[in-house]
């Protein structure tokens, strides 16, 4: 019999792509997709069941289900739908709680795939300049969704231990960028003006959606000969973009901002509905992140087809031209380059000759 597969979070975007990706695995026999949402998207032939995590009620799922692998997807830093800060922190901890906790008295499951987040190494000026899976961050995160990723990690750990002959997989993703993106960070980048702290320019990594996708069924699947899929994996594309040079590829403006005030911004624009610019996210546009990718390469067996730069082109593309088209301040730079200094014509000259 093949895989029976139960995936949560598949009323969102990147869960709905992964179990319609799941499905067409030869290896996989069935694929529940679950969560407390109806999706307004296709779910191919997957079974779709209406339940919470964090109710008691997914241990009967997966007892009637039998399931083997559950790729857990519903760990996100938006709300679904109206939900608010405090739907979203009881789904990210809580639900995994209880996920946890039905997988543990499962004796079906032998592998457990958990989407987490490098927002879990924090964002602080004494950071290294590469954070590797190993490397305690300088300050933990004090909240928001950075801080919900590391109590779900701390969560999964315990699990891990306790049943040590399930596989457990946790991707910390970079931020995730598309031509769909669903994240804080890419309402922030959607903005017409984009308020940047005085004086600091943040390295910044994004990971492709499609990306996403590919490494989860990895995952999700047997090892691959010389590979193992067991463990903990940062997840980002090649190179690293500085935000200035991200506002300039979206044409849009900054306004730089002092640090004090920054803080006031975030509140005014969360209280209009623009964005959730939250503390975390605040210290990441200050002192951005950067992770290494070497154990995704060499022991996962992955690699990204898209690169950071690449990524955040088709981000870009997807969300129009800004304020200051790109090709249009090109050309402005190019047309100035063209005058020779004193701003004289390339045809003048210096004579007075004929003047009157």
């Amino acid at each position: 019999m093949g895989k029976i597969v139960l995936v949560t979070g598949a009323a969102r975007q990147l869960g709905g792509r992964f179990v319609r990706r799941i499905q067409r695995d030869p290896g996989v026999d069935r694929v529940i997709a679950l969560d407390a949402v109806t999706p307004g998207h296709r779910l191919g032939d997957a079974e779709f069941v209406l339940a919470d995590i964090r109710q008691s009620a997914i241990a009967r799922v997966l007892a009637e289900h039998s399931v083997d692998t559950v790729v857990h997807l519903d760990v996100s830093a938006k709300a679904l739908g109206a939900g608010g800060r405090t739907a979203v922190k009881e789904t990210n901890v809580i639900g995994t709680m209880q996920l946890l906790g039905a997988c543990q008295k499962s004796p079906s499951v032998r592998r457990l795939v958990v989407k987490s987040s490098t927002n879990v190494y924090g964002s602080a000026p004494r950071d290294p300049a590469v954070f590797t899976e190993t490397t305690s961050p300088k300050s933990l995160p004090s909240g928001g969704f950075a801080k919900d990723a590391v109590e779900v990690e701390g969560y999964v750990r315990g699990f891990a231990r306790r049943r040590p002959d399930v596989a457990v997989c946790v991707l910390r993703f970079a931020n995730i960028l598309g031509p769909e993106p669903d994240s804080p960070l890419a309402d922030y980048l959607t903005l017409p003006v984009l308020p940047t702290v005085l004086g600091y320019d943040p390295r910044l990594q994004f990971v492709h959606e499609d990306d996403v996708v590919d490494v989860l069924e990895i995952a999700a699947g047997e090892p691959r000969r010389g590979t193992l899929n067991s463990g903990t994996f940062n997840i980002a594309g090649d190179g690293v973009l500085l935000l200035s040079q991200c506002a300039r590829r979206l044409g849009r403006p900054t306004v730089p901002v002092l640090l004090p005030a920054v803080t006031w911004v975030g509140t005014a624009l969360r209280t209009i509905g623009m964005t959730d610019f939250a503390p975390e996210q605040i210290r990441l546009l200050t002192h951005g992140r950067v992770v290494s990718t070497v154990q995704m390469r060499e022991t996962l067996g992955f690699r990204p087809r898209f690169t950071t730069a690449e990524t955040f082109a088709e981000f870009a593309r997807s969300t129009g031209p800004g304020l200051l088209p790109p090709e249009r301040v090109d050309r402005a730079v190019e047309r100035l380059a063209e005058l020779p200094l004193g701003g004289t014509r390339p045809d003048s000259t210096h004579s007075t000759h004929g003047a009157r």
